[in-house]
């Protein structure tokens, strides 16, 4: 589908003057146009471009009493030459894909699918291409969203459903490198179930599993939740907010995909790049009574987490049950910091993409 495609519909005012970019949050302030297309009578038509704009739903939607909602997020990155890159679009489509296959969405064909999200990123971009912040460590975030519009009270998968993909300009997730974040293990709730679940769909449900323990960690000092396997609570599997990765030993370890954990992009690249520079990986399970042990020998050398929204987070402590225990290498470590200055330096256009993982969209001076 090309842009010509898309009849675009322009805002009448602009609300850029009401932006603070020194000031962003992340994802409380929307870009003027957003972009919506509709699956109906068994086809996925009308792609269009418009203003940023409230939804009119009836109660009954299917997405507000079942669920079926899926989305994605990934970023564009202001370069130093002034053009936007935005990191590996085609992989949030694949995932994307994949989400809607398990939450029964009718899905175009993966190409299909791609094709219309990058076409649709690429224009709006253009079109608010002043949105797209400047400063290091800022960007502009872009959210893929599906969700079922039926109104009906019956449990099936819904007849209709609207596509959108809004963006807003963001600033960093977690805040202070210097400083690292801090996991509080959950050994009581789950975030998702280990083999059949939802937890490799990008989905509603599994953000709404994590609120609860998310207020408990923060309510007791910690930032984020360090979720364990849903049968055992014994194996480590992701953050609230990325995948997570130990450097054991001089080996850097991660937890395999198995079902439910998200498949992250920025893990991928950072396995990528590891695999490059010739460290040692390894993608396996990792229980967290393995964890303790080797906070308690000294060979745990570095914790990170990494994700669209953090990029490369270091971990400074980790709660487990009534201890906490500090991360040896002052955040960020040595190899934290090489994996956040190889990735940012790739997405704002300072180092050689070599693996070619931006889209880049010219914008003007």
């Amino acid at each position: 589908m090309q842009l010509s495609d898309f009849p675009v519909t322009h805002v009448e005012h602009s609300r850029l003057s009401q932006v603070n970019f020194d000031k962003l949050g992340f994802g409380t302030i929307f870009s003027d146009h957003m972009f919506s297309m509709d699956y109906e009578d068994s086809a996925w038509r009308n792609p269009r471009i418009h203003p940023y704009q409230a939804l009119a739903l009836e109660p009954g939607v299917a997405m507000l009493h079942y669920g079926q909602t899926v989305f994605d997020g990934y970023k564009a990155f202001r370069g130093l030459d002034g053009d936007a890159r935005v990191f590996r679009p085609d992989m949030n489509a694949r995932r994307l894909h994949n989400s809607c296959r398990r939450l029964c969405i009718p899905v175009m064909e993966i190409d299909e699918l791609s094709e219309i999200m990058i076409n649709a990123t690429r224009e709006l971009i253009r079109l608010d291409h002043e949105w797209v912040p400047s400063g290091w460590g800022q960007s502009l975030y872009i959210r893929p969203l599906i969700i079922g519009t039926e109104s009906t009270l019956e449990v099936r998968a819904a007849s209709s459903y609207r596509f959108m993909i809004m963006t807003s300009p963001v600033g960093s997730y977690f805040g202070d490198l210097q400083k690292g974040v801090s996991l509080r293990v959950e050994d009581r709730y789950t975030r998702a179930a280990s083999s059949g679940g939802l937890g490799e769909a990008k989905t509603a449900a599994n953000y709404a599993a994590s609120l609860l323990p998310g207020s408990e960690s923060r309510a007791q000092g910690f930032d984020q939740v360090l979720w364990l396997d849903g049968n055992e609570h014994r194996y480590v599997e992701e953050v609230g907010a990325m995948n997570i990765f130990f450097k054991i030993g001089g080996k850097v370890v991660t937890p395999p995909l198995g079902g439910s954990i998200l498949p992250g992009v920025v893990r991928d690249s950072a396995l990528t790049l590891l695999d490059d520079w010739g460290l040692p990986t390894e993608e396996r399970r990792i229980a967290i009574d393995e964890v303790i042990a080797a906070f308690r020998s000294g060979v745990l050398e570095e914790v990170f987490g990494a994700g669209t929204a953090a990029v490369i987070c270091p971990v400074a402590s980790i709660g487990y049950r009534d201890e906490v225990f500090h991360v040896p290498a002052k955040p960020p470590g040595e190899l934290t910091q090489r994996l956040y200055d190889e990735l940012t330096g790739i997405q704002y256009g300072k180092l050689e993409d070599r693996h070619c993982w931006n889209l880049r969209v010219p914008l003007p001076p």
